[in-house]
């Protein structure tokens, strides 16, 4: 299969879930995640129509924004842990932010970004299963968080996101993202720039979809395994 083959099995895949609850598949973005790719895999996906990418790793992101920086038709987004020392590189060359999870990165990011560049979008990351390895804020916390994000210029509060714990079970897969959907609902109401929920990969894309998610990450059935460098 080519990555042209994945991307379009995905998108068929998006639609119909869209379509099985009353959705518009319009309404959910896909979000290809690129993170350990070469850059003529990248390419293979522009060609196919792609445009959104998403990257964990500082460094290899910006490489690769950089390889493709005669293009201004891509949008780049940082989907991995950030750690306080790599945020300059975030804040610089990302256009959007998808792991926050506590005001002093927030604060650094709205410091660092560019004058003249657009605000950064974020997305605020909710530990939503609870787990001891995993980043992100409770759903308690979201409030909060919020409120000191809207008094900083260079960033706009879009919305949520999480990754929950591995769950083959679909009714189980349901029960975190109605939660996840529910806060966004309420944070909605509150911020009008607020409309993304990031949630749903590979393997739980149809579950968030069903609960609301307007873009979904996808890796693996984009570009096949991960490829980590020994």
């Amino acid at each position: 299969m080519t990555i042209q083959n994945n991307i379009s099995d995905v998108t068929a895949r998006i639609h119909n879930a869209a379509v099985e609850c009353q959705r518009s598949p319009q309404d959910i973005t896909l979000l290809a995640v690129s993170k350990t790719k070469p850059c003529d895999a990248i390419l293979e996906a522009i060609e196919a129509g792609q445009r959104q990418f998403g990257e964990n790793y500082v460094q290899e992101g910006v490489e690769k924004i950089q390889y493709f920086s005669d293009r201004n038709d891509l949008v780049w987004h940082f989907i991995g842990p950030l750690q306080s020392n790599k945020s300059r590189l975030v804040a610089e060359y990302f256009d959007w932010f998808h792991t926050l999870d506590r005001a002093k990165i927030a604060q650094r990011l709205n410091d660092q970004r560019p004058q003249g560049k657009a605000p950064l979008n974020v997305l605020i990351q909710i530990n939503i299963s609870d787990e001891n390895s995993k980043s992100g804020i409770t759903l308690e916390e979201v409030a909060d968080l919020a409120a000191q994000l809207v008094d900083m210029p260079n960033l706009v509060l879009r919305g949520l996101m999480t990754i929950p714990a591995p769950e083959a079970d679909y009714e189980r897969q349901c029960a975190a993202f109605r939660q996840m959907d529910k806060a966004f609902k309420q944070l909605q109401a509150i911020y009008p720039t607020v409309d993304t929920l990031s949630m749903g990969m590979t393997d739980d894309m149809r579950a968030a979809i069903h609960c609301g998610s307007t873009l979904v990450r996808i890796g693996t059935a984009i570009f096949g395994a991960r490829q980590y460098h020994q």
